[in-house]
C-alpha cells in the first residue's frame, strides 16, 4: 500500500535540516510532497517561486520528493493530495508545544490524518531557517548548511541589499 507523507513549511530558505528530514521520510513513505506554503505571520525573504525553485534543485535525485505550492487550511491540501501523515520536524523542546497543538488541531478537523514528527540529525538539530537567513546577512559563512543553491541566492539577495543606498 502506498502511503504519502506531506512535509508543509515556508522553507524561506530550505536547509541541510529540512533535507535530513526528506532524505530519511522516503525511507518510510513512497512519496513525501513538500507542500510551500505562503506565511501570513512571517515576512519571507524569497519568493514562493523562488523557494519552489531552490527546493527542487535540492531534492533533484530524490524521486519520491515532489515540491508544490498550497495556501490555505492544510488538512484540506492533504485531504486533496490524498496525504496518509503530515510530516514536521522537531529541533528542540521548544518547537514540541507549538507543533503538538497544530498537530492535535489537525487531528480534530481530520481524525484520520496522523502527524509524524521526525527528529534532524545531531548535526542540523540547531538550524533553522530565520537563523540561516540573520548570518548570511551578516555576511557569515552557511556553506553545509544549506544546499549551494541556497547559499548563492541567499549571497546574491544581501549583497542587493548592502547595495541599496542608506
Amino acid at each position: 500500500m502506498k502511503k504519502r507523507a506531506i512535509y508543509p513549511g515556508t522553507f524561506d530558505p530550505i536547509t541541510n535540516g529540512h533535507l535530513d528530514l526528506i532524505k530519511r521520510a522516503v525511507r518510510i513513505f513512497n512519496e513525501v510532497i513538500i507542500a510551500v506554503a505562503p506565511s501570513h505571520k512571517k515576512k519571507p525573504l524569497f519568493t514562493i517561486q523562488e523557494r519552489l525553485n531552490m527546493i527542487n534543485l535540492a531534492v533533484t535525485g530524490i524521486k519520491e520528493a515532489k515540491v508544490e505550492a498550497f495556501s490555505g487550511l492544510l488538512v484540506e491540501y492533504v485531504r486533496q493530495r490524498k496525504g496518509d501523515a503530515i510530516l514536521r520536524g522537531l529541533r528542540a523542546i521548544s518547537d514540541f508545544e507549538n507543533e503538538l497543538q497544530m498537530a492535535h488541531m489537525n487531528r480534530t478537523l481530520d481524525a484520520d490524518i496522523e502527524t509524524v514528527f521526525m527528529m534532524p540529525s545531531e548535526e542540523y538539530g540547531f538550524i533553522t531557517s530565520s537563523v540561516i537567513k540573520e548570518v548570511a546577512l551578516l555576511g557569515g559563512a552557511v556553506r553545509g548548511l544549506v544546499p549551494e543553491a541556497v547559499e548563492a541566492a541567499l549571497q546574491e539577495k544581501f549583497r542587493l541589499v548592502k547595495d541599496i543606498p542608506e
